[in-house]
């Protein structure tokens, strides 16, 4: 499917007046349009391809999850999506969630899964004020992909071919409020009660990442603490087969 077929006429249809101003505007960056091998296979805004009626059609983008870490305790740092965002607002997600954009060069680079490295520090910085001094590209460590669809509020979705990157780093956290309502450090346990909560609400991607992978990729990372006693990234390479895509819909 070519990315202008999927796209035709929804521009002109949706109207985003009703929305937050920032977030409407975040809407014209441009994602990277993919097959479900990951193919690239050209771009179109953020706007068409989260859109359901498109994702019905097959359209399919590259994003990420990354997922920051303490060092010293292994506790996971989530945050609470803002009211604001269009899809999937006030949820509870993986520390960042976002994509690599076709806007800048630098993150279309897919030896090493630099481009959506990059993209990550960029948005941990966005999203949470973190300095990309703090996430160097080469401190974090890529694991597989997911591909997932999942539909939001209204006419709202994400259909994505998603990369999971996994950093431990001692971050300072000056939070956009635009992005995100709130933010915290959990232990694995703290997580799973979290989950048990019927009161909090977490974004499906989420939800698969921590149903199929998380936890089991959390104890490992525990489990190979180096000789100071402080959790790795790095130390999971290998644990999991990065070449595939896991298919999850």
């Amino acid at each position: 499917m070519s990315s202008t077929t999927a796209a035709s006429g929804n521009l002109a249809t949706i109207d985003l007046s009703t929305y937050d101003p920032e977030q409407s505007r975040l809407m014209d960056e441009r994602c990277i349009v993919v097959d479900e091998n990951d193919h690239v296979l050209g771009a179109e805004d953020k706007k068409t391809c989260h859109l359901m009626e498109n994702i019905n059609k097959g359209l399919l983008h590259r994003a990420f999850s990354a997922f920051v870490f303490r060092p010293s305790d292994g506790k996971l740092l989530l945050q609470q999506r803002a009211t604001e965002k269009i899809t999937f607002p006030d949820m509870w997600t993986n520390t960042c969630c976002s994509h690599p954009l076709d806007d800048f060069e630098a993150e279309k680079v897919e030896e090493g899964q630099r481009g959506v490295k990059v993209a990550a520090s960029r948005k941990l910085e966005h999203e949470l004020g973190i300095p990309t001094a703090q996430t160097p590209i080469d401190n974090f460590q890529y694991l597989t992909r997911i591909h997932y669809l999942a539909p939001s509020n209204g006419p709202w979705g994400e259909h994505e071919v998603d990369y999971i990157l996994f950093l431990t780093a001692d971050v300072t956290v000056a939070p956009n409020l635009n992005e995100i309502r709130d933010f915290k450090y959990v232990s694995k346990e703290e997580l799973q009660a979290m989950f048990e909560d019927p009161a909090n609400s977490f974004t499906p991607w989420f939800k698969l990442i921590a149903r199929d992978f998380l936890f089991g990729w959390w104890d490992t990372l525990m489990e190979r603490k180096d000789e100071k006693g402080l959790v790795v990234a790095h130390s999971l390479e290998g644990v999991v087969d990065g070449s595939k895509v896991f298919k999850m819909i």
